[in-house]
């Protein structure tokens, strides 16, 4: 596979794994778990390999087994071992694994191979919540912490879109249970981080709603267009960068004026920029929630 990251430093072994760079010394030396190549200045870089192995050591310390055991395993005994807790319980924590080894390798193969396991067991709804939303949180992290570039984070979110796409393509043929409230799900202006909002539409799909996804970007005064087609609209947005923390309670208050006018219409909202945002500025006929289950329970 060519042009893939072949050497990582200790910092990111640490952030990619969660294990202590300390505790990363602490074995090489006292269990001989990893063999470091060194710079000229002595500074440790790591392979592809060691990053593996080290995921897999994550994965059987976190499910109980001391590290003095795991560095009595020969090289070929540790994966053989993930695999069979892994088909057992966890299964969840090796996914995650599989997934980050797809991302640094731009591994499209790893990543449906890892993805075609977990739906033979899983529904597409546990899958999204308990691997690809923790997933997507630690490769923020590790975006922020310069271990993945733009490009990694792209990939990954690339493919489980595509994943997200083809079960909301599943549910498109089915009419809309009667008399339903009709969702527009939008961003706002400058927002693309649609991921979230898209998994909400493939939700209310789900359960019968009549959806219209608009996508990201969309323009304040664009969605009034939408109005005089539906007596009662509830609008969804999820605010990842966008709009400036500054400019939310004037953005609400302009959507409140320009699309609320009826009771019948309201707002839901949620995402990081909602983090300790004082609900008592809200207009009314606008919710704020702290996460995708929390707004899709009370649908």
């Amino acid at each position: 596979m060519n042009n893939i990251q072949i050497n990582f430093s200790i910092k990111d072994l640490e952030n990619l794994t969660g294990i202590k760079a300390h505790t990363i010394r602490i074995w090489e030396k006292r269990y001989n778990l990893l063999q470091p190549n060194r710079t000229d200045t002595n500074i440790r870089n790591y392979s592809i390999k060691s990053l593996q192995k080290l995921l897999n050591i994550s994965f059987l310390n976190n499910n109980g087994h001391k590290i003095s055991k795991i560095a009595q395993l020969n090289e070929e005994e540790i994966p053989i071992k993930v695999r069979e807790i892994a088909s057992r319980s966890k299964v969840e924590d090796h996914a995650i694994n599989a997934f980050k080894m797809a991302m640094i390798n731009f591994d499209q193969v790893l990543f449906y191979n890892t993805y075609n396991n977990l739906i033979e067991n899983k529904t597409f709804s546990d899958i999204f919540y308990t691997v690809f939303l923790p997933l997507l949180n630690e490769i923020g992290i590790l975006w922020q912490t310069d271990t993945i570039t733009p490009a990694h984070e792209h990939f990954l979110s690339t493919h489980i879109k595509q994943k997200i796409l083809l079960n909301i393509e599943r549910l498109q043929s089915l009419e809309p249970k009667p008399n339903s409230r009709t969702f527009i799900l939008y961003l706002p202006e400058n927002e693309i981080h649609d991921i979230g909002l898209l998994f909400i539409n493939y939700q209310l799909r789900s359960k019968g709603f009549h959806t219209i996804f608009l996508g990201e970007s969309v323009p304040l005064e664009s969605l009034t267009s939408v109005l005089e087609f539906f007596n009662e609209i509830t609008f969804i947005s999820y605010f990842t960068v966008y709009p400036e923390v500054e400019k939310i309670s004037t953005y609400l208050n302009n959507f409140g004026n320009l699309l609320l006018n009826k009771s019948e219409h309201n707002l839901m909202l949620l995402g990081p920029k909602f983090i300790g945002y004082d609900v008592k500025e809200l207009p009314k006929n606008i919710s704020i929630y702290s996460s995708i289950e929390e707004l899709t329970e009370v649908l």
